[in-house]
């Protein structure tokens, strides 16, 4: 079962178990989720679909939005802004089709800058779960809460689900090893691209608010940012956690440019240098420098 599968899933079950929840959707996983009476479809109005989360939040319902990433973040900001940043509202806003996903429908169904745009705003909690079950354990901490909440689903997943919550060290390397934080879905390649390195690999599924004190606990020198959305969106968290340490940060990440072609999203993953050999390419070229003194 992929991420947007277990979210139907689980959103069929949250209308059947909680009173509370109600979810909007404009013309996206409609038939999916199904009929109900608390499931809202708008149509292709997204700046509608969020207008009728915040009023349902007004009511006292925990509202869930779901559309592809650009028709969810970018096209109703203002609304997300201003309907519920504003107004001091709450609701889940759940995606699909991430950075790339889409990629086969061009560049109006793609929006890496997703994660950039919403931790523009304040008040939000941002997750990008790598793996379907913890879609199920984040979404759930969602709904009992009455803050405002990203989840960002994907195709792209990791072989096995990581428990735990903020940043969770799988592997540690030698006092001097770069730490490398892989987040949600760039784990598995990440994982190969440092199998016979001296490094310690961390994971996070959480990048607001990051865990500062595990990256304060965990990290030394050197800090390898692995992110599956717009690179450095996450840096300035990093070095806001560090700020007291002499730090290098080589943040990986979809770079800010136009990818004009289609293609497969391994296609893009591997253009964007977020496939294990771009990743191991990226670090030992980042580590090149310390070796030179640059």
């Amino acid at each position: 079962m992929t991420m947007r599968e277990r979210f139907y899933d689980l959103a069929r079950q949250a209308l059947e178990r909680d009173e509370r929840v109600a979810v909007v959707t404009a013309e996206i996983g409609t038939d999916a989720i199904g009929p109900h009476a608390r499931h809202f479809n708008v149509g292709i109005r997204e700046q509608l679909m969020i207008g009728v989360a915040a009023g349902l939040a007004l009511e006292g319902y925990r509202p869930v939005a779901h559309s592809y990433t650009p028709f969810l973040v970018e096209r109703p900001y203002e609304q997300v802004k201003l309907d519920l940043g504003h107004q001091g509202l709450g609701a889940v806003l759940v995606s699909t089709g991430a950075s790339y996903d889409a990629a086969r429908a061009g560049r109006t169904h793609q929006a890496p800058e997703d994660v950039a745009a919403l931790a523009a705003l304040p008040g939000w909690t941002i997750h990008v779960p790598g793996h379907p079950d913890e879609v199920e354990r984040l979404f759930a901490r969602a709904l009992a809460t009455d803050d405002r909440v990203y989840i960002r689903l994907t195709e792209e997943e990791n072989v096995a689900r990581v428990d735990g919550d903020g940043v969770v060290v799988l592997r540690r390397g030698s006092a001097d090893a770069p730490f490398v934080l892989a987040v949600g879905p760039t784990l598995s390649e990440t994982l190969k691209a440092t199998a016979d390195l001296d490094a310690t690999v961390a994971y996070t599924a959480t990048v607001r608010p990051l865990d500062g004190d595990t990256l304060r606990a965990e990290a030394g020198g050197d800090v390898v940012l692995v992110e599956p959305y717009l690179a450095g969106t996450s840096t300035a968290e990093v070095a806001a956690a560090l700020f007291d340490r002499p730090t290098r940060i080589c943040s990986l990440g979809v770079p800010l440019a136009e990818f004009r072609r289609y293609g497969a999203p391994a296609e893009h993953r591997a253009a964007h240098g977020l496939d294990a050999a771009g990743i191991r390419s990226s670090i030992e070229r980042f580590l090149a420098t310390r070796r030179r003194g640059g």
